[in-house]
């Protein structure tokens, strides 16, 4: 809908992102049950979702944490699993990248994988939107999904273990990233990554700090990008 004003597209993204709720909820009840337990206070941990919005990279973090491990070893391995922010950053910047800046600066704030997922299949369907249009549907995605695990993190630190074993939250946490990725598997380049990275990561599970998860990181990144280039060179030729 090309022709639609940017507030009809900033609902039709807050539509897009709903159905994520049902797993960042549990995702987010999840972080703060488990942070609490690990010794984080309530300030501690709400302001560790506040500012990350990761909550792989929190989850990797806190394990990591818990398990005393070396502040650069943390910082290193939550700074690899958030490495995707990243790559979001520079395919969003082909479509929001003629944006203001102050409106690219919120929108990198508050970047999510749900909320990059739904705009950047939108933005690729539909390329001819303005640039109003897509900053109002990315807006739309990431309202319900924002609040939301904050709601969740601080929902999880006041019921701490009151939570009963049988509802296994962790679920969720899967479930979310399957979500995620699974439109996302559009070239061979996107599969054999993919492929890869569950293959070391999991030949690599013995790594002491989860050290297996960056080198996962780095090598499916590698082998995707010499697919990516392998693919340019045969369709030149």
């Amino acid at each position: 809908m090309p022709d639609a004003t940017p507030k009809s597209h900033y609902w039709m993204g807050f539509r897009a992102a709903l159905p994520f709720l049902l797993v960042v909820f549990p995702f987010g009840l999840l972080f703060g049950v488990v942070a609490t337990e690990a010794g984080l206070t309530t300030f501690q941990t709400l302001a560790f979702s506040s500012v990350a919005f990761a909550g792989a990279s929190q989850f990797a973090a806190l394990q990591l944490m818990v398990d005393n491990a070396p502040v650069l070893i943390v910082i290193a391995t939550a700074l690899a699993v958030n490495l995707r922010m990243a790559m979001y950053s520079a395919s969003l910047s082909l479509w929001l990248g003629k944006a203001p800046l102050w409106q690219r600066a919120l929108a990198a704030f508050v970047i999510v994988d749900q909320s990059y997922a739904v705009s950047i299949n939108t933005f690729e369907d539909t390329p001819n939107l303005t640039i109003g249009q897509r900053m109002a549907f990315y807006a739309g995605s990431v309202s319900p999904i924002c609040p939301m695990w904050l709601v969740a993190t601080a929902l999880g630190v006041w019921v701490g273990d009151g939570i009963p074993a049988w509802m296994a939250l962790d679920f969720a946490v899967p479930i979310c990233f399957l979500a995620i990725i699974a439109p996302m598997m559009r070239t061979l380049a996107h599969m054999l990554a993919a492929v890869t990275s569950i293959l070391c990561a999991l030949l690599l599970a013995g790594l002491p700090y989860n050290l297996g998860l960056l080198v996962a990181a780095v090598v499916a990144m590698s082998v995707g990008a010499q697919v990516e280039l392998w693919a340019e060179r045969r369709g030149a030729a």
